[in-house]
């Protein structure tokens, strides 16, 4: 008995000198509420003169380094639009089927473009009911007519069939067949001339043979003009983003986003610091080489950071239970504060020139000074823009206040949404559910333009105080202190009635 004792001791102050030994080797880990970044003499005159100018992923480049979030209560391709338009991007959610998803990214491709390279055309022989049924479903008011060999035959517009009401009508019968037309290399300054010297909004192109190439619209010229930093690709498109899974069919969706011109993939889990994440990256270089823009996530450490890097990444998404409505931290007890998570990150990314995306947490416009202080590139948000005109949802009233709802993507509505769209219903899977995010309300808050507009604001103001001209020298210029609660007190209104 006295041997057996002696044993349970020596093991359990064995237990004790390795607990010991963990505790000394315990890492602080501090958030945006624990830092403020030092003022430093500035050269700035004005935080208009600062630069938000930044990278998305290695060969994206962005005027503004604000990405919406891949949540269904986020972006979709309204929210994209507004993104791209005012100089971030959207990131299109995974949440629904390939062909929906895909049609989301065509909707935002589609919706500016210098040169429209495939307009939506019908044949000749076709009847007023089609056109009307292509109207509804590509949300197009005019629509080029085309023969059998792709020959240009006939224009027709909402003015054409303004008091048609019967379906059988052949096109061939309303249609504009005195078109001005275009060859297909026409400079775009010389587009801008023929369009407004004939007073027409659409430019068809046609080659010498009669061949259909392209369309060139007033419309979108003016959005150029409105949207003069808008986020482009080389042919004029609005840029967009969608997220994959790492299970299923998730090689057939990147194909299919890539087919449809999407921009960038985001490999998209809560753990991307894993061999599934390893694996789908690796899956996907090797099928399509470089020509894919390729961003993965989550992770919070240095080395996750490495091993994306080394499996062929293009940027990284960094981020484990920082969100407003994650809850992995409470459920599974793993995570890194945020402020940490990026400069541990950055530190690895920085040597390789890999963008770090600093995915949640964010509150305000100080926190977006701090993560890019901190060595992030861009930043990811989804409670802010949640509320907004653009994001998926009406407001609701709640309390007399007007409300949108958000959610997160592994809370038990969005979960149980996953099983029922992949299983066809739910009912079997729903004790084996472990919800590691919460659904909530979020103030209404006007249109994304608005809120970005301030959110930049407050970005420049905090590039001005470091004394930062663009989002390099932020890096090199930054420094944090960290502060007490009472600091974190004194920093907001305080001692006064707010009105």
């Amino acid at each position: 008995m006295e041997r057996k004792l002696s044993d349970l001791e020596s093991s359990a102050n064995f237990q004790n000198k390795i607990n010991i030994n963990q505790m000394d080797k315990i890492k602080i880990g501090l958030t945006f509420d624990d830092v403020l970044l030092i003022p430093n003499h500035s050269p700035v005159s004005s935080r208009k003169n600062c630069s938000t100018d930044s990278y998305i992923s290695r060969r994206i480049p962005l005027s503004i380094p604000i990405i919406s979030s891949n949540m269904d209560t986020v972006t979709e391709k309204s929210m994209a639009i507004a993104m791209a338009r005012e100089g971030g991007i959207g990131i299109v959610h995974r949440f629904m089927g390939i062909k929906e998803q895909v049609k989301q990214v065509n909707a935002v491709k589609r919706s500016e473009s210098i040169l429209i390279e495939n307009p939506y055309t019908l044949m000749q022989n076709s009847n007023l009911g089609k056109v009307w049924d292509l109207q509804s479903e590509k949300s197009v008011s005019s629509i080029l007519v085309v023969n059998e060999d792709n020959k240009l035959t006939g224009i027709l517009t909402a003015r054409d069939i303004l008091f048609e009401d019967n379906p059988d009508t052949p096109i061939s019968e309303l249609m504009t067949t005195d078109m001005i037309t275009a060859p297909p290399d026409i400079s775009l300054q010389d587009a801008k001339i023929t369009l407004k010297e004939n007073r027409i909004e659409k430019l068809p192109l046609v080659d010498n043979e009669g061949y259909l190439n392209g369309l060139i619209t007033t419309k979108d010229l003016t959005k150029s003009r409105k949207w003069p930093n808008a986020t482009k690709d080389a042919k004029g498109r609005l840029r967009v983003g969608a997220a994959i899974g790492v299970k299923g069919d998730y090689l057939h969706r990147t194909h299919s986003l890539y087919e449809s011109g999407c921009d960038v993939i985001v490999v998209d889990v809560a753990h991307g610091h894993s061999n599934l994440v390893l694996n789908v990256v690796k899956n996907i270089r090797k099928e399509y080489g470089d020509v894919i823009e390729l961003i993965a996530g989550n992770v919070a450490t240095s080395r996750g950071a490495a091993d994306l890097i080394s499996g062929g990444v293009d940027a990284i998404k960094v981020g484990v239970g920082p969100g407003s409505i994650c809850i992995t931290r409470i459920v599974a007890g793993a995570g890194v504060p945020q402020l940490t998570a990026i400069t541990d990150t950055s530190s690895v990314a920085r040597e390789e020139e890999i963008p770090i995306i600093a995915d949640g947490g964010i509150r305000n416009s100080g926190d977006i000074a701090k993560a890019i202080a901190a060595g992030a590139s861009t930043v990811m948000l989804g409670n802010l823009l949640a509320g907004t005109t653009e994001a998926p949802g009406v407001p609701v009233l709640r309390n007399g206040r007007r409300v949108k709802i958000i959610r997160g993507m592994a809370s038990l509505g969005a979960s149980l949404a996953r099983s029922s769209r992949e299983n066809g219903n739910y009912d079997d899977d729903f004790g084996e559910i472990i919800p590691e995010g919460v659904e909530a309300i979020v103030p209404f808050r006007g249109s994304t333009n608005e809120v970005l507009q301030q959110l930049i604001g407050g970005l420049r103001s905090g590039m001005s105080y470091v004394g930062a001209k663009d989002i390099n020298s932020m890096w090199e210029l930054s420094r944090f202190i960290q502060i007490t609660g009472a600091g974190k007190i004194e920093s907001k209104s305080h001692d006064v009635e707010t009105v």
